[in-house]
Order: C-alpha cells, then sequence, then structure tokens
C-alpha cells in the first residue's frame, strides 16, 4: 500500500470496549482507518454504521479473515474467553494485533501469544490506557523529578458503589470467562504498579463476592512487594459506598494523595471525541502535595493534574507499524502483569503469600 495511505483496521467487538474506547479513539489517530466492525448484534451493527459510516459490519470473525488482505491490523475487543482464539488466528494470518486487556486467562497462554508474535516478526500489543490517566501521568512527573523521594508505599483503588450486579460476561462466575474485578479492573491496577515500580517479589491478596446475587469477585485486594522494595496496596471494589482516594503515595520526602477519575472515560461515553482541551481535569479534582498536613483540610501543595492523553496510544500503535518503534504497551509486559493476577487469585484461595521466582 502507498507509504501514505492510512493503515486499515478491523475491530472485533462492539459493546462497552470497543464501541466506547477502540473505535473512537482509532476514527482520531491519524495515520489510522476504521474499516471494519465485527458484531453479530444486530443493533451494534447499526450503532457502528450511524458512528462510524465508511465501516463495513460483519456478523462473525470468519467474514473478517476472508478479507485479511486488505487489512493492516486486527484489534480484538471482545470478551476475555475469546482472545487468545481470535489474536491467534490473526497473528498465523500475517497481521498484526491490538488486544484488550486481559491479553489472555493465563500467563502462559500470553507468552505464548507474545512467542507467535515474535516468531512471525508481527506487533502483538495489550490496550492498557490507564497509562495515560491524567492523574497517572501526574504521578510519573512528580516520580521523575524527586518531588516525593524514595516512595515507600503506594496505593491505588478503583472503587465503585454498585449494590446489585450487572449481569454479563464481565461478571460471570464461569471460569472461562475470566470474569471479576481482579481481572477486570485489577489489569489496569496492576499493570499500572508494575509500569512504576518494576517486578514483583511476592503477592497476598484477598478476593470476596460481597453481593447476595454475585458469581465473581467484586471486592479485591491486592498487596505487592516489589524487587525495588516498594509495597503496592491495591483494591478493587464494587461495593463501596464511601470511595477512598484514587491515589495516595508515600515518600521519604512528601506524600502525593488524589481523590477521583480520570476524565477521560466518562467524556467517550458522553460521545465526546478527542480534540482542543481533551483530558483536561476541573481544577477542584486536583492533587495535593505535601508532609505532616492532611489534604482534607487543605494542607500541603496543589498539584495540577496533567492532561489526560488516551490518544496517544493508537498514535504509539501507528508510529509502531510505520516507523518499526516500540508498541507503546508489549505483550511481555502484559505476561508479567498476567503472573501477579495468577498468583492473586492463588493467595485469595489459599490464604498464604506467594512469591514470584526468578524476579531478583
Amino acid at each position: 500500500m502507498p507509504v501514505n495511505s492510512p493503515l486499515r483496521v478491523g475491530l472485533i467487538g462492539y459493546g462497552l470496549a470497543g464501541s466506547v474506547f477502540h473505535a473512537p479513539l482509532i476514527a482520531a489517530t491519524e495515520g489510522l482507518r476504521l474499516d471494519a466492525v465485527v458484531t453479530s448484534n444486530p443493533e451494534r451493527q447499526a450503532q457502528a454504521r450511524a458512528e462510524h459510516p465508511q465501516v463495513a459490519t460483519l456478523a462473525s470473525a470468519d467474514e473478517l479473515w476472508d478479507r485479511a488482505d486488505r487489512l493492516d491490523l486486527i484489534v480484538i475487543a471482545s470478551p476475555n474467553r475469546t482472545h487468545v482464539p481470535l489474536a491467534t488466528t490473526a497473528l498465523r494470518a500475517g497481521l498484526p494485533v491490538v488486544v484488550d486487556k486481559p491479553l489472555a486467562g493465563t500467563a502462559a497462554e500470553a507468552a505464548a501469544l507474545a512467542d507467535l508474535a515474535d516468531e512471525r516478526g508481527l506487533l502483538l500489543s495489550v490496550f492498557q490506557n490507564r497509562r495515560w490517566d491524567g492523574d497517572f501521568l501526574t504521578l510519573r512527573h512528580l516520580l521523575d523529578t524527586g518531588a516525593l523521594g524514595e516512595v515507600r508505599r503506594f496505593e491505588s483503588r478503583f472503587e465503585r458503589w454498585r449494590p446489585h450486579p450487572k449481569g454479563g460476561w464481565r461478571e460471570s462466575g464461569d471460569p472461562a470467562e475470566f470474569g471479576g474485578l481482579l481481572y477486570d479492573l485489577g489489569s489496569h491496577l496492576v499493570d499500572q504498579a508494575l509500569t512504576l515500580f518494576g517486578p514483583v517479589r511476592t503477592v497476598f491478596a484477598e478476593s470476596d463476592a460481597r453481593r447476595p446475587d454475585a458469581e465473581a469477585d467484586d471486592d479485591t485486594f491486592i498487596a505487592v512487594e516489589h524487587t525495588s522494595g516498594v509495597r503496592s496496596h491495591l483494591w478493587m471494589s464494587a461495593v463501596c459506598p464511601q470511595l477512598g482516594p484514587r491515589f495516595r503515595v508515600l515518600g521519604s520526602a512528601a506524600g502525593y494523595v488524589k481523590y477521583g477519575l480520570d476524565p477521560q472515560e466518562a467524556a467517550l461515553r458522553e460521545g465526546l471525541r478527542p480534540g482542543s482541551g481533551w483530558g483536561t481535569e476541573a481544577q477542584e479534582a486536583w492533587g495535593r502535595l505535601g508532609a505532616g498536613e492532611s489534604p482534607l483540610t487543605g494542607g500541603g501543595t496543589t498539584v495540577p493534574t496533567l492532561p489526560g492523553d488516551y490518544p496517544a496510544y493508537y498514535a504509539g500503535i501507528a508510529a509502531a507499524l510505520r516507523e518499526g518503534t516500540a508498541p507503546p504497551v508489549t505483550a511481555r509486559e502484559a505476561v508479567a502483569a498476567l503472573e501477579v493476577l495468577e498468583a492473586a487469585r492463588v493467595s485469595a484461595a489459599e490464604r498464604r503469600t506467594v512469591e514470584l521466582a526468578g524476579r531478583e
């Protein structure tokens, strides 16, 4: 294809992940063109055509493989149980792949996919959009500038108040679905912790299904000891009537406390698209930096939240395909995160700390 032609993208799945995150971000990325959407749901097909009039809507992945020679990238935003078989087929067809998190149900399956991509010389990346949350980018800046000193504890939360299950595969108790918050929100929390503080030595977890009708975990805690010495405490819950801070990071010189969620997901859900002012957070939601003071009473210094930048992920994918640069998230990073999630599942079931070998 001509060098200046856009890379043609086939998107599998048009539920929440496909319609709210992937399709809008792909469409907003220079050098990418959403070419086809796979969904068997007629209402979602109509939605895809209304929102992206140029796309072909297909009822099955088999129809997508029939037009593989017309595509340059496959994006998989379908249920977790389909990630491995669909990614395997795409890679064997010679197509680069982006997979929504989690890449696979097990670290072994993820490693096998990474090996296959390496053998074929193809890109395999995982959509970890939370690396481009504004509060996470702000925290990285504070770490890079030494504002916290030596970090000793990293506390991170994704908490919600949903006293009744919504249903669907994300809350299914079927082991094949890999439902529950550990693999859903935990995929983000663990990825962020590993990105900031590196490999893990030990994992301890508590995991419960608190709601009467819950089939999968809806209230989980993970304590991680990194080989760097930092301890990460990660909470994910659907049963929090009072929400804790999104971040509480404690260092030898100062601490950073931040409440509230990055605004990009809410904007995408409302139909807004990247443009001027994208990812900007309201001033009243900014975090505070200080020592020996309470941020709840105005102590410390207000830290402006950097703009969030979800579009950076697909811009990085386009650059990796065009220029051969490293993808913004690698498959091997996804393997490392899945090792922690698997260890957390074992820890919660057996009520013990799990050591990860070879992490020194």
